[in-house]
């Protein structure tokens, strides 16, 4: 069926992502972007000691720096912050299941809307211009037979459009391919919220579970706030896209905290997601 085609698919992607040089790979490659130039972290170990493992942006390491910062997190960290992200979804929605239910829906119903309403928008405009390359074409082939146009002037307009009708029709097989997949994703809601009371008592974070429930997830470059180093992270869940806790619905907040290295902790506090160096 379709939700298993997406999901089928979305794995597939994610495996593409390159692991490290002896073979490893890591649960959050494929999942991590760049907040600032969209590309995929990469993932690395430290060459004076391997047991820290860590993803960076790959467009910052590209030779034309096309990333302004490494957008660096540590894989032992992330886990830990990811986990405890679930565990508050999960809390908010047994325990404020009406609630989580109508944010799921809302978000939903506006999100899925908003972006189906850009594609059809998207779709008419190459619909009209297809319709536009048929009269031209037309208008092209009555000039040549009235000896308006000579037939060397009549093969080269059509062939020009005929390689944008090509073009068109392939941008339009895609948006069509798109809009299809939003209708899925909307059927898929009730699937989604499914999942996440499965792991209301989830201990450790598996790649069954990120799979399961998270799309992907945005990394911030580290910056000073108020003399604190932060790095802020955006997760977006399958099918609801990035969720906003409501501030008056008490979660407790499970507490991270790692010491990175001598003389520096850091501590996970969430607000949105974000992470106190």
């Amino acid at each position: 069926d379709r939700e298993v085609f997406e999901r089928v698919r979305s794995l597939m992607e994610r495996a593409r992502n390159r692991p490290m040089r002896d073979g490893e790979h890591s649960m959050f490659s494929g999942i991590l972007r760049c907040a600032e130039c969209g590309r995929n972290l990469h993932y690395h170990f430290n060459q004076a000691n391997h047991d820290i493992k860590y993803f960076n942006c790959s467009g910052y390491n590209s030779v034309r720096k096309e990333c302004s910062a490494t957008h660096y997190i540590r894989v032992d960290f992330l886990e830990q912050v990811v986990l405890s992200e679930i565990r508050r979804l999960t809390q908010f929605a047994v325990h404020h299941e009406e609630q989580f239910s109508k944010v799921v829906s809302d978000y939903s119903r506006k999100h899925l809307a908003e972006r189906q309403l850009v594609l059809s928008k998207e779709l008419k405009t190459l619909l009209d211009r297809d319709k536009e390359i048929d009269r031209l074409f037309e208008r092209i082939y009555e000039d040549n037979v009235c000896g308006k146009i000579s037939d060397e002037r009549f093969n080269k307009m059509s062939k020009n459009y005929e390689a944008e009708q090509q073009g068109l029709k392939e941008k339009i097989e895609e948006i069509d391919l798109k809009i299809e997949e939003l209708s899925a994703k909307s059927e898929m809601v009730d699937s989604f919220v499914a999942s996440v009371r499965k792991y209301t008592r989830i201990r450790k974070l598996t790649p069954l579970v990120l799979n399961e429930l998270i799309e992907y997830i945005e990394v911030y470059h580290a910056e000073k706030i108020n003399g604190t180093k932060s790095q802020r992270l955006i997760i977006h869940y399958n099918c609801i896209g990035s969720v906003d806790i409501p501030s008056e619905v008490p979660i407790r907040l499970s507490e991270v905290e790692l010491q990175t290295r001598k003389g520096v902790t850091v501590n996970y506090c969430s607000a949105p997601v974000s992470v106190a160096i």
